[in-house]
């Protein structure tokens, strides 16, 4: 039987836009969205991190909810939600949160689970212990393959033949021994090549009966300076090292993170006893 034969048989593929790590940056979510929407896709799940490091994680939480079929919980969002904190930037990002976003984020489950054509999709942010645990490709091979292990975090119910998650910023697919890994990149704040990337899976969505099954990484490019003209509208703290993020898709650091924390503790009168 010929392809057209067989997809005709089987009717036609579901496709689903997979959006992660928006940061708050609300040109790079339009630019997503516009193109999803070209393609005339209409279901998307978001992987989490809506929120921090951009100005706007308020307006990005009330797309998603609006747009998003389904939403799950990243380390920004658990972080802003959760912790009681000095930190003037953390702050800043709360207070325009609001109550009822926060908790929207603190109630966001940890995975999400279905099965197409025939397999079965695990997504999750992070990883397969916490939204805190990172795991990046070129970390060794049985770290990879324990992406598919199923812990308290993930629960115990599910065995997955496909993977795919956010958190690291930097898009890529890899086979693993039967089972496929994957990661979405960043829509708002990508670490490998500045425009926003999300990723589209395609198939029969619910099939249980093996069928075609395809995972697309697209990247799609946007205004990067009216984001940073936006963060400096709002007088946003860290606008610096968000700036360069955004232009060279570098990742500032732990460290750069740890100074940036130290200065902001100067400007604001916090000493270290009180840190």
């Amino acid at each position: 039987m010929s392809a057209l034969g067989m997809r005709g048989r089987r009717g036609e593929l579901d496709r689903i836009a997979l959006i992660s790590d928006i940061h708050g940056n609300v040109p790079a979510l339009q630019a997503a969205l516009h193109d999803i929407a070209r393609r005339g896709i209409q279901r998307i799940f978001c992987l989490g991190d809506l929120v921090g490091k951009g100005p706007h994680s308020d307006r990005v939480v009330d797309i998603c909810q609006a747009v998003c079929e389904r939403t799950i919980k990243g380390n920004w969002d658990d972080a802003l939600a959760t912790t009681e904190t000095d930190n003037p930037t953390i702050q800043w990002h709360q207070r325009r949160l609001g109550s009822m976003r926060l908790a929207f984020l603190k109630d966001l489950p940890n995975t999400i689970e279905f099965v197409m054509s025939g397999k079965q999709i695990r997504l999750f942010h992070a990883s397969q212990k916490s939204v805190h645990y990172r795991v990046r490709q070129p970390d060794p091979v049985e770290k990879l393959q324990a992406m598919f292990d199923n812990t308290d975090f993930t629960g115990h119910t599910f065995a997955p033949d496909v993977v795919g998650y956010g958190d690291i910023h930097e898009a890529y697919v890899r086979s693993l021994i039967g089972k496929t890994l994957f990661n979405v990149g960043s829509v708002g704040n990508p670490h490998d090549v500045p425009q926003a990337a999300y990723g589209i899976l395609e198939g029969a969505y619910g099939g249980e009966a093996e069928d075609c099954l395809s995972i697309n990484l697209v990247r799609v490019p946007y205004d990067i300076e009216l984001a940073i003209r936006q963060a400096q509208d709002e007088k946003m703290p860290s606008l610096e090292p968000y700036a360069h993020e955004l232009r060279t898709a570098q990742y500032r650091g732990p460290a750069e993170y740890a100074k940036e924390r130290e200065a902001l503790k100067k400007k604001h009168g916090v000493d270290e006893a009180s840190a």
